[in-house]
């Protein structure tokens, strides 16, 4: 088994609780990249993070928590600010989102500070999400891109209270198109493919970024499941029923688990192996969305066998 790249933010999640009843900020460590490369680990994968991270006590914890969580660090580089927060709330069990640092820590990272050599030996890359709207991180994730010598995985992870206006929104789906046109895998949600192609039923947003080039395309669909377009005709594919109390890192813990099932087996010989990756990666998300937060949630192989035996 080779390894993952992971390239993308890390930050500091303060998460809307309730607390000897009133209302307070729980710490955790998030981004949805994060979240993917512990996904990995913990999904018995190897996975190295590739960004920038701040020079304060906070990103000293990020350090700490990828080492003991087994993510390779070598990629990652220490930018002289502040890390970033996303404060975090809920009007239901989907999280919404609000960042807060100027400049983003996490936004800092250049193509001249890429570890070419990790890239070009990864097996898989993953590219993506909210660092794509930062000038800096963009040229080297179009480096990355360019120089990987494995499959590439791609996911727009949108976050629209990041997005300034329809100019921003149209320069954002001009950047999904050219990542997805080579990506061996695409991941998007439901609410992402709304926002970036409006009123287009999910399975004519797959069908278009399977035109553009992409090879198989998964959009998530909450508690619906998700939707599959590897072959000639899109499948839907259930989720698991769980007691669900926060999405948060939901998506992550999908694109976490195809990427640890590639790494073991490559990509499926046929479109039907698809389907099987997928029922298991929903089911690693609805274990993710029974307990609160989005890393510290991200399961083992043994814990997804468990609950759902």
């Amino acid at each position: 088994m080779g390894y993952a790249v992971v390239l993308g933010e890390a930050l500091i999640d303060l998460l809307d609780a309730e607390q000897d009843g009133r209302r307070v900020f729980r710490q955790e460590i998030g981004g949805g990249p994060l979240n993917v490369a512990v996904g990995v680990s913990r999904l018995g994968g190897s996975a190295h993070f590739v960004g920038s991270l701040g020079d304060d006590v906070l990103a000293d914890r990020i350090r700490a928590f990828l080492a003991d969580a087994g993510v390779g660090l070598a990629g990652a580089v220490t930018v002289p600010v502040p890390t970033s927060l996303a404060v975090t709330t809920h009007a239901g069990p989907e999280p919404d989102f609000r960042f807060y640092g100027d400049p983003p820590s996490y936004g800092l990272l250049t193509a001249d500070d890429l570890d070419v050599a990790l890239v070009e030996g990864a097996d898989v890359l993953y590219g993506g999400s909210i660092v794509l709207l930062c000038p800096p991180v963009l040229a080297a994730a179009r480096r990355a891109w360019s120089i990987a010598g494995g499959l590439r995985v791609f996911d727009p992870n949108v976050r629209p209270r990041l997005l300034t206006g329809p100019a921003a929104l149209d320069e954002l789906r001009r950047i999904v198109a050219e990542f997805a046109a080579t990506a061996h895998l695409v991941k998007l949600s439901a609410a992402d493919a709304e926002l970036l192609y409006p009123r287009e039923p999910v399975e004519g947003v797959a069908a278009y970024l399977r035109e553009l080039g992409a090879g198989t395309v998964v959009v998530t669909l909450g508690a619906d499941g998700a939707l599959v377009a590897a072959g000639p005709d899109p499948v839907r594919i259930p989720a698991p029923k769980v007691d669900a109390v926060d999405a948060t890192g939901a998506g992550d813990s999908v694109m976490a688990a195809l990427i640890a099932e590639l790494l073991i087996d490559g990509e499926p010989a046929e479109p039907t192996g698809w389907r099987e990756r997928v029922a298991f990666a929903l089911r690693v998300a609805g274990l993710v969305c029974e307990s609160p937060g989005g890393a510290l949630s991200m399961p083992t192989r043994a814990e997804v066998t468990r609950r759902f035996a």
